[in-house]
């Protein structure tokens, strides 16, 4: 591959990166607003705010190439937010499961984000483009506290969350078993 299309594919992955942190100031007010655990949606909200700083940092190396930010859209963030939001919409879910979910599909944006800047910032470092392999770089680092955050999260509300199902062990109204969540999505396609 020669230089030149490593750089047009540098600048198709930042796009896609510009795409899905847009994406995600947008999804980030819902879960927060979703989340029953007031550590969980202080950190959603937090995320938002760092979030708004990825898209300024990419913003300022779309500046620096001379290249606008727009033009794709990143079909596998869609895809990660709309399973966020079908988290949101999960009826069934008694509240610490709820949590639970939350942070499953957040951790998912997580190591997707994670990927995709780790590429970036290699092309980067390959183009020579430094001024943008350090912005790449400050904003990975953010998506790995983040990551880490949410799985500290995850250590007390998963447990609730089993607790919380053992407890009840029956549909709330129903007097049966919910199916799990994966069958109930299922049944609904």
């Amino acid at each position: 591959m020669e230089q030149t299309e490593l750089k047009q594919l540098y600048i198709d992955e930042l796009r896609d990166l510009y795409s899905a942190e847009s994406q995600l100031v947008k999804a980030l007010p819902k879960l927060a607003k979703a989340a029953t655990s007031n550590e969980l949606r202080t950190g959603f909200e937090e995320h938002l705010e760092q979030t708004r700083g990825h898209v300024q940092r990419l913003e300022k190396i779309f500046t620096a190439l001379d290249e606008k930010p727009t033009g794709k859209k990143c079909k596998g963030m869609q895809g990660l937010v709309e399973e966020g939001q079908e988290m949101i919409e999960e009826e069934k879910l008694e509240r610490q499961a709820l949590d639970a979910g939350l942070i499953s599909a957040a951790q998912r944006v997580e190591h997707y984000e994670i990927a995709a800047y780790g590429t970036v910032r290699t092309f980067a470092k390959i183009l020579g483009e430094n001024h943008a392999v350090s912005l790449l770089e400050q904003t990975l680092e953010e998506e790995k506290q983040t990551d880490e955050k949410l799985t500290e999260l995850s250590r007390s509300i998963n447990v609730e969350a089993a607790e919380s199902g053992s407890e009840k062990g029956e549909d709330a109204g129903t007097g049966t078993r919910a199916a799990p969540i994966h069958k109930r999505r299922a049944a609904r396609a």
